[in-house]
């Protein structure tokens, strides 16, 4: 396995950053369900963030894409990558802890690894990946309750929901290095999300209905936190990273946002986790250890 980037401490805090913003990513999508539908909720984010970058391309004079073809692949990109995974969390969300949300995202490595697997002849699935995938999916196992699995009460079919959601993320990561690979990343983003609202301003209208503009300070800054700085801003921040640190690296940025999330989740809402939660997130974590080679260096 090709061996990771050793992070600058530019990169180290541009790392941190991008894991605060993304952690704080789902305390803000819970405080505004408290006032916004679930589907409207995605709308926004989505739709917002588009716009954002889309001035951002205009500033950078990034060229455009005119093929169908890739317009085509930007529509499979938002529904993979934004309105299937958005959507599943949101709601999920709704009945279980934003810090467990985190735990369950943080899942997203693990599934990308086999889906890989599975499309990719260079990503076979050797021993030691096997090894990283059974822990991580063990550490699942272990923070939903395996009895929870045998009842289909909301909040378990809200935890299924979340991986769902991640399962989702990790078809995205093959279907843009099949499809977008040739692009702009800020372009392939921006596409993405325009397509991403294509679709859900007209499922919002017709599941919510009109938005209504009847909303607290405090869920409307909660829209534009997660729309426009953990979702365009650090999608930007992202590509910052990814160029300094290396995809290998970017993992740490995984494991990084359940503590900010758990945090934030535990200071704002009051939320807490059983201990299961934690002991899963460990074994998960090192699941993810595992994958990316990084054990190799303590032997």
């Amino acid at each position: 396995m090709t061996p990771q980037k050793s992070l600058s401490a530019r990169a180290w805090s541009e790392l941190l950053l991008l894991s605060a913003i993304w952690g704080a990513s789902f305390l803000s999508i819970r405080i505004a369900l408290d006032e916004v539908p679930f589907v409207t909720s995605v709308a926004h984010r989505v739709f917002w963030a588009s716009i954002v970058l889309w001035l951002y391309i205009l500033v950078a004079k990034l060229p455009l894409p005119r093929s169908p073809r890739i317009w085509g692949a930007f529509l499979v990109m938002g529904l993979l990558n934004n309105v299937i995974p958005f959507s599943l969390m949101a709601w999920g969300q709704l009945y279980i802890e934003s810090g467990l949300t985190s735990i369950f995202n943080a899942a997203t490595a693990v599934f990308g690894v086999l889906v890989a697997a599975f499309v990719f002849a260079d990503e076979r699935l050797t021993l030691t990946r096997l090894i990283g995938v059974v822990l991580g999916f063990a550490g699942v196992s272990i923070a939903i309750g395996l009895e929870n699995l045998l009842s289909f009460d909301l909040r378990s079919l809200a935890q299924l929901a979340i991986l769902l959601g991640a399962l989702s993320y990790a078809f995205a990561g093959s279907w843009a290095r099949v499809t977008l690979s040739g692009l702009k990343p800020q372009v392939a983003a921006a596409g993405m999300l325009t397509a991403s609202t294509l679709v859900m301003i007209p499922a919002a209208l017709v599941i919510d209905g009109v938005p209504s503009v009847d909303i607290s300070p405090k869920a409307t800054a909660a829209i534009g936190y997660y729309a426009v700085i953990a979702t365009a801003f650090a999608y930007l921040l992202y590509y910052r990273v990814l160029a300094m640190a290396g995809s290998g690296n970017l993992m740490l940025c995984t494991l990084l946002i359940v503590p900010f999330a758990i945090g934030l989740g535990a200071l704002v809402l009051d939320e807490s986790l059983t201990p299961r939660a934690y002991v899963g997130f460990a074994i998960l974590a090192l699941g993810l250890v595992v994958l990316d080679g990084r054990w190799r260096r303590f032997f």
